[in-house]
């Protein structure tokens, strides 16, 4: 005999065991009892057949019973039903191949009974499995073909609606995709008028938040803006924290688009807890990336650095690979502002490897989509194709050699022009170069500067003055020889530039008395003659500093030129006058009948950044207002960063 304390828990579980078989003989049975209903009724509608059956659709084994017992009483339109309903527990588990193939006996069964609403029902589910395996062609065609046929019902039912809004949906979400916005638009508005009429609140919700995600897309944040709030209302009924949240950080989007900045943190910031309280990483990643994103905006950059690391973070572990690009992309922003440009780079090369690695995935789906249809359309018409050719192969021999030799020539001709294109561009921006080079030269040989300081040396002449005069006279000379030996070359040295602008301070300076001290500067024990940079860019800023800045200054003048080893490796140059203020250079400049156009400036920041194209690094301008304890201007600081090439 057993042991009481065992005997007892064993008939407990016997109990429980009894129970449960009895419990699911009851489920059995209650389905049979469906089954014989149905099969008695033999409903004709979409809605019929799922207001009977609907309680066992995601029940894989009950759902093959229905499809068995259809089969044996014939009834196509019960097959149908189940086999699309098991096809969308594959697709939802992932398993695409098998999804298809049962959507596809369901297709075939709806044609087979002549039903619209369950062939536009099947069409549907297959265009979803396309767009989750991103084979946008075919999802695109199945949806159209889906739409097309249920509108040729003029009053349909409330089931057809519902595929109809399915295939509107679809559509505009490939649009979406795609970028065509406006095809987009018109497909989600076209469905709402449906969702309104059948009082389908989160079909609204959803729409709306499309809506506003096309229209900000377009820039048009207003529309956008009022989309999302709608969408929120309808969200708000549901009491759909998920919706509520998305819709909220949609906002937010746009407030940070507008300026908005403290009020989109503010609701971000909000969201994010609901977010971690719903444990849903994917929307816990976008608000962390786009909170880093208006911290930028804001500039506190290690409030952006934080939620930026933390989105990036996230977004690996999941591998969500847009949210990684997006945050990499924000990462480079922020670290450019900070004036770390390697650091910068390298979140910059890595957002682009993982938007070419989306891309790319896109394309290539998408070009595998196109060979699968096109052999599939090959196949269907090899037998006809075969035919033709037995009956006409010398017609079609002659018609390809003609082909052939139009296509070669098509070639000739396409490779010429694109020569000939090549070719234009390059001779555009060689001209666009030479202009710059002419337009430099110019400035460099200002007339009124050439004959101002042969006047200057004049006077020395007439003064009696020879020895001045001589020994300005040969500074002047080996000016203009350097300006013009420096223009024909692209690149100088540092040493060469800095010799050059000295002459020129040394023929400006007889035109202010000897008024103005000039220094330069060289630190860090840089070797000025292995630096090389762009010929004749720092006149133009001595020249601006001479006269805007220290022409109408009363007392001390100077001009200092520093040079200094900068942040990541380039070489600051730092021009500092102790003139007026630009401020003041402008009144003084619009006050005066005759203004003296400064163009130099303009040229050479253009020159930069043309000769910045064949390097890593960028020519960079910053130009700097001086002031004192008082905010009083005390001068105008140039800082031009030049990478060590």
């Amino acid at each position: 005999m057993y042991n009481i304390r065992y005997k007892i828990p064993f008939l407990l579980l016997y109990a429980l065991v009894l129970s449960f078989h009895g419990y699911s003989q009851d489920i059995s049975t209650v389905l049979k009892e469906n089954m014989d209903s149905l099969l008695t009724v033999v409903p004709e509608t979409h809605k019929e057949i799922d207001d009977i059956l609907k309680p066992y659709s995601n029940d894989s084994t009950s759902l093959r019973y229905i499809q068995e017992r259809s089969i044996t009483k014939k009834y196509v339109l019960g097959q149908a039903y189940a086999l699309n309903q098991l096809g969308s527990l594959y697709r939802d588990q992932a398993l695409y191949q098998e999804a298809l193939a049962l959507y596809q006996d369901a297709l075939q069964l709806s044609v087979e009974a002549n039903n619209i609403e369950f062939r536009v029902y099947s069409l549907n589910m297959i265009s979803s499995v396309y767009s989750r395996t991103e084979a946008i062609k075919s999802s695109l065609d199945y949806s159209q073909n889906a739409l097309e046929l249920a509108e040729t019902v003029a009053t349909p039912s409330d089931g057809l609606k519902k595929s109809i809004i399915a295939s509107l949906n679809n559509i505009g979400a490939t649009y979406q995709m795609l970028e065509q916005y406006d095809l987009a638009i018109e497909k989600y508005e076209r469905s709402m008028i449906l969702e309104k009429e059948l009082d389908d609140k989160l079909g609204l919700a959803i729409n709306h938040k499309n809506l506003g995600e096309c229209y900000e897309a377009q820039g048009k944040l207003e529309p956008a803006l009022k989309n999302f709030r709608k969408s929120l209302v309808y969200y708000e009924i549901m009491d759909s924290n998920k919706g509520k949240i998305t819709c909220n950080y949609n906002i937010a989007h746009v407030y940070v688009h507008q300026g908005k900045i403290h009020e989109a943190i503010d609701i971000l910031q909000s969201n994010l807890l609901k977010a971690i309280s719903l444990d849903d990483n994917k929307l816990i990643t976008t608000i962390y990336i786009n909170l880093g994103w208006a911290f930028i905006r804001l500039g506190d950059y290690n409030a952006a650095e934080t939620n930026l690391e933390s989105g990036l973070a996230l977004a690996k572990t999941n591998k969500l690979n847009a949210e990684i690009a997006e945050a990499n992309k924000f990462l480079s922003e922020l670290w450019i502002k900070r004036d770390d440009y390697q650091k910068g780079m390298r979140y910059y090369k890595d957002f682009k490897k993982y938007e070419e690695r989306i891309t790319s995935s896109l394309n290539l789906r998408y070009v595998n989509d196109m060979i699968l249809r096109y052999e599939s359309e090959m196949r269907a018409n090899q037998l006809e194709r075969l035919a033709e050719e037995n009956e006409s192969v010398r017609l079609k021999l002659k018609k390809n050699k003609t082909m052939l030799i139009i296509i070669g020539i098509s070639l000739i001709l396409l490779i010429g022009i694109l020569y000939i294109l090549y070719r234009q561009s390059q001779l555009n921006a060689d001209k666009k170069l030479l202009t710059l080079e002419q337009s430099m030269l110019r400035s460099q040989m200002n007339p009124h500067f050439l004959f101002n300081s042969l006047n200057s040396i004049k006077l020395y002449i007439i003064n009696n003055e020879k020895k001045n005069a001589v020994h300005y006279l040969n500074k002047f000379s080996k000016l203009v020889r350097k300006i013009l030996e420096a223009s024909s070359q692209r690149e100088i040295s540092l040493a060469e530039e800095l010799e050059t602008v000295e002459l020129y301070m040394n023929i400006e300076n007889i035109r202010f008395s000897n008024e103005i001290n000039f220094n330069v500067h060289i630190k860090d024990d840089i070797d000025i003659h292995n630096i090389k940079i762009p010929s004749l860019i720092l006149q133009p800023f001595l020249e601006n500093a001479l006269w805007h800045g220290l022409s109408s200054k009363e007392g001390a003048k100077n001009i200092d030129l520093e040079v200094k080893k900068g942040k990541n490796g380039f070489i600051e140059i730092v021009i500092t006058d102790n003139g007026v203020g630009r401020d003041a250079a402008e009144r003084i400049k619009d006050s005066k009948v005759l203004k003296r156009k400064s163009v130099g400036i303009d040229i050479t920041k253009e020159r930069l950044a043309n000769f910045s194209r064949d390097y890593e690094n960028y020519f960079h301008v910053d130009i700097i207002d001086k002031f004192d304890d008082d905010t009083n201007p005390i001068g105008t600081q140039i800082v031009i960063y030049i990478p060590t090439i």
